[in-house]
């Protein structure tokens, strides 16, 4: 096990979109990948857990959506579990950070666009395959001030 004193690890989970992606940082630099397209009720816990078992995990970051809602809702509930009963923090960040700024899906042929600080939704007739992806480094990785989860459409 790495040596705790010497070093932050930060978990980051991308849960919004398939393949869930899950990344151990140290001192906010990538070392561990999970990559799996099981979905999210399925693998989620397991992939956190060996890390928290594996890594001293100081940080849990997670992104707050938009993106696949039950996902979304799946992910908070878990790591505000796990911020209550281990006392690791847990913070949220926009899915456009970690997917260029791209059209996030939502619904049918409808997805999430960011119009400067707007999330609006707009219809695309071809489908947008916007790939998330675990940065190496997450220095400059902005947080939201907010860690609960960020719905942007009415129930359906």
């Amino acid at each position: 096990m790495p040596n705790p004193s010497l070093n932050e690890y930060t978990l980051l989970i991308i849960s919004i979109a398939s393949p869930l992606l899950v990344g151990v940082y140290e001192n906010n630099r990538l070392v561990k990948t999970f990559t799996s397209e099981k979905k999210t009720s399925e693998i989620l816990l397991p992939l956190v857990m060996e890390s928290i078992e594996n890594y001293p995990i100081s940080k849990m970051i997670y992104t707050r959506g938009p993106g696949s809602y039950m996902a979304t809702k799946l992910t908070y509930i878990m790591l505000k579990t796990i911020e209550i009963s281990k006392a690791i923090p847990c913070f949220g960040c926009s899915g456009f950070a970690l997917n260029g700024g791209q059209p996030i899906k939502a619904i049918g042929n409808l997805y999430f666009i960011k119009e400067k600080e707007t999330i609006i939704t707009k219809k695309y007739e071809q489908p947008v395959d916007a790939c998330f992806a675990l940065p190496q480094s997450i220095h400059d990785l902005v947080l939201d001030e907010e860690s609960i989860p960020e719905y942007i459409l009415p129930a359906v």
